[in-house]
């Protein structure tokens, strides 16, 4: 997508999602392995993103890092502001991520390298803890979200030219159906609507493809 031709905070909430909070033990580090470890059965969210990308269309290979940071307050989920500069998504939530190399011999070792460069997140502090489905984007990329465990002490630098912050939000914020958002956007030339989740925390507004994301790990921790 390239930049806005809307402001997503601005259009009105349709309706909170609503379902209960995730289980407060599964929101440990005990609990996270655990899941992880044998998962349930259990479906991801279809949303409008996935349902409206091109039928048939072939998707470029991506990964990013959901990084549960272990602190002595609860976990926490690192997130970060992109840059306004960007031609895609720029100014908006996104996790640490992009697409694969040639290099890169995993999923998995996308989301650690894009980590390090993005953020300065080094691979030593990251437990890796399982991956969730791939999210299809209306942008044309598949996905993989890679759950990992980042273990404190950490130093971080963002990089400048594609990350202007870097923050926090509590997991078990974000695990808690009431404060999921759908909003609904009207596509231009009259082709339809998209109904998107958005997850407002202090001055960050999460929402796309971050938000469904988020949406299927809390699905998951839930079942």
């Amino acid at each position: 997508m390239a930049k806005l031709q809307f402001d997503p905070k601005a259009l009105p909430v349709d309706s909170y999602a609503g379902e209960s909070a995730v289980l407060s033990a599964r929101l440990t580090m005990e609990g996270l392995r655990a899941h992880f470890a044998s998962p349930p059965l259990w479906q991801p969210e279809i949303t409008d993103e996935h349902r409206q990308r091109e039928a048939g269309a072939k998707h470029t290979a991506a990964s990013v890092l959901m990084p549960v940071v272990v602190r002595p307050q609860g976990l926490t989920m690192l997130l970060t502001q992109r840059t306004d500069h960007l031609t895609h998504h720029s100014g908006q939530v996104s996790l640490p991520g992009g697409r694969a190399e040639a290099e890169d011999a995993s999923a998995i070792e996308t989301a650690l390298r894009e980590a390090e460069e993005e953020v300065g997140l080094q691979r030593k502090h990251v437990e890796v803890v399982g991956t969730l489905p791939d999210y299809y984007t209306g942008t044309g990329y598949r996905v993989t979200p890679v759950v990992g465990l980042v273990h404190p002490p950490i130093d971080l630098i963002a990089d400048p030219f594609e990350v202007a912050e870097i923050f926090e939000v509590p997991l078990a914020f974000l695990m808690d159906g009431m404060n999921h958002q759908r909003r609904t956007l009207e596509l231009p030339g009259g082709s339809g609507q998209r109904t998107f989740y958005a997850m407002p925390y202090d001055r960050f507004f999460i929402w796309g493809a971050t938000a469904g994301m988020l949406r299927n790990l809390f699905h998951f921790l839930r079942t």
